[in-house]
């Protein structure tokens, strides 16, 4: 059975601008290496496709058991610009929990 980071993490997310910053938490430190190894700029850039138009960046922060992902020019001008429907930070933040859930 192939599980999702649903099962393993949790997400806090934000926005400023056209920026777009989340957090994913580990739930236990066991499943930190499987979060560091889901999440990278390649499969966050799969997983949202054209809707981030710039850089995707990932920092692994071990001391919490979890990553910052930073997606620059994401949200289709700014918040509260966007022609988009409910695409806001904390949309796509829960969105990263459908990533499948790697192992290290």
């Amino acid at each position: 059975m192939t599980r999702s980071l649903v099962d393993i993490a949790y997400v806090r997310a934000g926005d400023k601008g056209d920026s777009v910053s989340v957090g994913v938490l580990a739930k236990s430190p066991e499943y930190y290496a499987q979060v560091v190894a889901s999440v990278t700029p390649k499969t966050v850039a799969a997983l949202y496709g054209d809707w981030v138009q710039g850089e995707i960046e990932v920092f692994p922060m071990p001391n919490i058991d979890g990553c910052l992902v930073l997606m620059h020019d994401a949200l289709g001008g700014s918040a509260t610009n966007t022609l988009r429907f409910d695409q806001t930070a904390k949309s796509l933040g829960t969105a990263i929990l459908r990533l499948p859930a790697i192992a290290p």
